[in-house]
């Protein structure tokens, strides 16, 4: 059966314009980002990490990964707080087989999440095409035994500099578009000439993230290009950290509490948080 979420989630994606949607770390998030009027949202999975004061991909030594099953209770409280479909973060399915991206995926539908990202790296690497291809189609029948899970694919070899980075993003894409991927998702891009190639050769509703550094793209530029879908993975995340830093540091430099100004009154957030959202 599909779910309500799930359906809407599929239509936004056959849409022609594309469409927003920020990533929450927390319930709270969550709450805050659907009260702006986003059609859908996505967890991060590097806010959630840096949320429980841990690493994110790339373990330093000493680090500790967030496991499958902490990233999970984070994913169903931001599912039960808001009513709208959610995205989930899936890492690269917690695991190379492809059994294990199957149960992830089979987690994220009984989670509540409406669609989810599978990565085909792990550890600074590129999984071995082959193996990446059979990972979607296992992702792809876990999704279709129930939900209606919207399955996006992830191809990570521009931010790992492969040697043809743009040309091997296009061929891995295409290829997991056609082991049963409904999105795909190159990040790494950062110019609208290459994410126009990508739009004219990749066969599917295209992603891209927007906030992984500096950059002069805006929305409508990329919607004007042809992406399908816009999410800011953990960029809202690492600038409520930021802010925290700077308030840090203002009170400690300056004694002075000009923070203070951008908070949300307690009493509005007070109202907001009391709200039956999925009564």
């Amino acid at each position: 059966m599909v779910t309500r979420h799930a359906a809407a989630f599929r239509r936004l994606h056959d849409g022609r314009t594309g469409f927003l949607m920020p990533n929450a770390w927390d319930a709270g998030s969550a709450i805050v980002l659907a009260e702006a009027g986003f059609e859908a949202l996505a967890t991060t999975s590097a806010g959630i990490a840096f949320s429980l004061g841990r690493p994110d991909h790339t373990i330093p030594e000493g680090g500790k990964a967030v496991s499958r099953s902490e990233m999970f209770d984070r994913v169903r409280q931001i599912t039960a707080a808001v009513d709208l479909p959610v995205n989930g973060d899936l890492e690269d399915g917690y695991g190379a087989e492809p059994e294990a991206v199957a149960e992830t995926v089979r987690l994220a539908v009984d989670a509540g999440l409406a669609g989810g990202n599978i990565e085909d790296f792990a550890d600074g690497r590129l999984y071995d095409e082959e193996l990446a291809v059979a990972r979607i189609a296992a992702a792809r029948e876990a999704a279709d035994a129930g939900g209606g899970f919207v399955l996006t694919a992830r191809t990570d070899g521009l931010m790992l500099r492969s040697p043809a980075p743009l040309a091997d993003a296009i061929r891995r894409a295409n290829r997991y578009r056609e082991a049963g991927a409904d999105c795909l998702y190159v990040p790494g891009v950062n110019d609208l000439a290459s994410i126009t190639t990508l739009v004219a050769e990749v066969d599917g509703p295209l992603n891209v993230v927007m906030g992984l550094g500096a950059t002069s793209l805006t929305a409508d530029a990329l919607r004007s290009a042809g992406v399908a879908r816009l999410s800011l993975g953990g960029s809202i995340a690492r600038a409520a950290l930021g802010f925290v830093r700077d308030s840090a540091r203002e009170l400690l430099e300056r004694g002075t509490l000009t923070f203070a100004d951008a908070q949300i009154p307690q009493g509005e957030l007070n109202e907001l948080f009391a709200r039956d959202r999925l009564g």
